[in-house]
Formats: C-alpha cells, sequence, structure tokens
C-alpha cells in the first residue's frame, strides 16, 4: 500500500519520517522524500496490509500535515525508478529532482539537506523551515 503526499516545508516532512521511525503497527517498507522549490514530496509504501482503521487513521494524520498528492510524469517515473531499485544520484541526474532520502525512514537525510541547502544560500526559504 501506497501514500504519496504534498508538505509543505521541512518541519512538517520531518514529523512525518519520525512517526514512521517509531511506529509499531505500520511496517514500513521504504519511504521516499524528493524537494521541491515550493514544497515537499513524501511518498510511503508499507509492507504489510494494514487495517481499516490503521489506514483511517494514517489518512487523517497525513491529511492534518499535508495533501494528497498526483504527481506528474516527470517525478511519477523518478518514484518507480527509485522503487526499482536505481540509485538516488542516477535518478536526480536523469529526472531532476532533488533525492533527499529514500529508503528507511531518516530524520538525519532531511536535517543535513536543509543545512547544506540553507548555507549555500544565505538564508532558510519557507519551505526548508
Amino acid at each position: 500500500m501506497y501514500y504519496l503526499y504534498f508538505l509543505a516545508n521541512a518541519s512538517l516532512t520531518l514529523r512525518v519520517t519520525e512517526f514512521l521511525h517509531n511506529v509499531d503497527h505500520l511496517s514500513v517498507g521504504f519511504i521516499t522524500v524528493i524537494h521541491q522549490i515550493d514544497g515537499w514530496i513524501v511518498r510511503v509504501k508499507l509492507n504489510d496490509p494494514i487495517t481499516p482503521q490503521q489506514h483511517g487513521d494514517f489518512v487523517a494524520y497525513m491529511n492534518e500535515l499535508g495533501i494528497p498528492y498526483e504527481p506528474e510524469i516527470r517525478v511519477q517515473m523518478a518514484l518507480w525508478s527509485l522503487e526499482t531499485g536505481q540509485s538516488p544520484i542516477d535518478v536526480m541526474r536523469r529526472y531532476q529532482v532533488a533525492v533527499v532520502s529514500h529508503g528507511d525512514p531518516d530524520k538525519s537525510d532531511i536535517e543535513s539537506f536543509r543545512r547544506q541547502f540553507t548555507r549555500g544560500l544565505g538564508y532558510c526559504p519557507e519551505t526548508l523551515a
């Protein structure tokens, strides 16, 4: 089962990754985080089926933080390529997307990206807050 959401900033993205890292009742296969100029795309794949109650609870949680996302073809192809095992660097080059994290939920990837991006700009854009 997949969930694909658009989040407004890094803080919300960090909340999702931390939640998925700490939750016991969801078997997370992987999480993919892509940064775009206007926000963050988060895709979550669960390994095992979940109950309708768990699905409803997770969707409610995600809807509080972001909005369901329908990706353009370039992002769809990038997400599919990552899932089929292509390296994030190859995917970034081919599809011109910023893959921040792919695999186990890891907030350190997002925090590092935010630090490096902000340092390079000299200020912190709203999406990196």
